[in-house]
């Protein structure tokens, strides 16, 4: 298994990295009320990196105090006390060779603990809120924002990048994708904005490409910065774009321009080859790939080693974001490569709240039997 493409080690943004394996970002209900990352996080993260993840990409973080939060228990770095906590976590991860990335998120529209959010455009988000992260009923109808509005999240997200790289972070992924704020832009039928950051998909991406510029104006160039995109959401799992592969190459056209340092392309149901690709035989990771000549993280199913081997042979991705598998199994690097026995995902890891206190059981397995 030390031959399979995804422990073959890398080089990327100047980089060493142990092998190909990405812990996927995944929102835990774990942080506390204020926003604290906690020890048990702390433990939670450093187990990956103790178990031979290349990166971990943290659960998503929310980047102002207004309106960004997605869920109650979300973790936040908008002031300098969650700084210095997710300051414990980097240090701990980073006595193993493993990079850490802080998702920096807006929820949006897609809020589960807020009544008075904000979107693009004034549009009812389908279907409901998630039981699992504490949400209950629709949606609110949120607040199309204003120009004002739209500089202030800038600002927060560009605020929580500098946070992040003063916390020890390597770099930071900005989500884009999944039907939250930055992706609410993106998409057509939500965006109905008639300004400079609607209409043709140039004016719908400048939102994003201004975060970028804002970043990486603030941090040093070592710092690494990338985006995270998707056509499936979280409250509309089978969406695709009507324009199919055109759509991709124009929005992969954008993000040329933007010169993120990574792209993650992300599966919502995880299901890579039915939710990914075009009739020509591309995937969005291929086509993004391509066209940009940045390298790109695929999510969708990859604890499935011939998957995950056409995804790098076939150069659709650099890199492999895992899961479910990971969640089950923080080791799952080590152990596979070692052709070890895993432990199998099950839905009770998820129900009926997604925190960490699943894995973290797991983990304490792991260190007993270890020790």
């Amino acid at each position: 298994m030390n031959y399979h493409p995804i422990f073959k080690k890398a080089k990327i943004w100047q980089r060493e990295l142990i092998n190909r394996t990405v812990l996927a970002p995944m929102s835990r209900v774990s942080a506390t009320t204020d926003g604290m990352a906690t020890y048990e996080m702390s433990k939670y993260y450093t187990a990956f990196a103790t178990g031979g993840f290349g990166i971990i990409i943290t659960e998503g973080i929310y980047t102002d105090a207004s309106s960004s939060k997605s869920y109650d228990r979300q973790p936040g770095l908008i002031n300098p006390d969650q700084c210095a906590a997710w300051e414990k976590i980097t240090q701990s991860v980073h006595k193993s060779p493993t990079l850490i990335f802080a998702q920096l998120m807006h929820g949006g529209a897609l809020s589960q603990c807020g009544e008075n959010t904000l979107a693009p455009s004034a549009v009812q988000p389908v279907g409901m809120k998630s039981v699992s992260f504490g949400g209950e009923g629709s949606f609110p109808l949120p607040k199309e924002m204003s120009i004002e509005d739209i500089q202030k999240m800038q600002d927060g997200f560009i605020r929580a990048a500098d946070y992040a790289h003063k916390a020890g972070f390597d770099g930071i992924e900005i989500h884009a994708a999944n039907g939250y704020l930055l992706d609410q832009f993106l998409t057509p039928e939500l965006n109905r904005r008639i300004d400079r950051y609607g209409g043709e998909i140039r004016n719908r991406f400048r939102v994003i490409s201004e975060i970028i510029t804002g970043i990486k104006d603030m941090v040093p160039e070592s710092f690494i910065v990338g985006l995270r995109v998707a056509e499936g959401k979280v409250n509309d799992l089978t969406y695709r774009w009507s324009g199919g592969v055109e759509t991709a190459k124009e929005l992969a056209s954008q993000i040329k321009l933007s010169r993120p340092d990574f792209v993650h392309v992300a599966v919502q149901t995880g299901e890579w080859e039915r939710d990914s690709f075009y009739g020509d035989g591309t995937s969005l990771a291929s086509v993004i790939r391509e066209i940009t000549n940045i390298p790109v993280i695929a999510n969708g199913g990859f604890h499935n080693l011939e998957k995950a081997k056409t995804a790098l042979n076939e150069k659709h991705a650099d890199l492999l974001a895992i899961g479910k598998a990971a969640l089950a199994d923080p080791h799952w690097p080590i152990k596979t490569r070692d052709n070890l026995l895993t432990v199998p995902f099950h839905r009770n890891m998820l129900w009926p709240e997604a925190t960490i206190s699943h894995t973290l059981k797991i983990i304490h397995k792991l260190d007993t039997v270890e020790s």
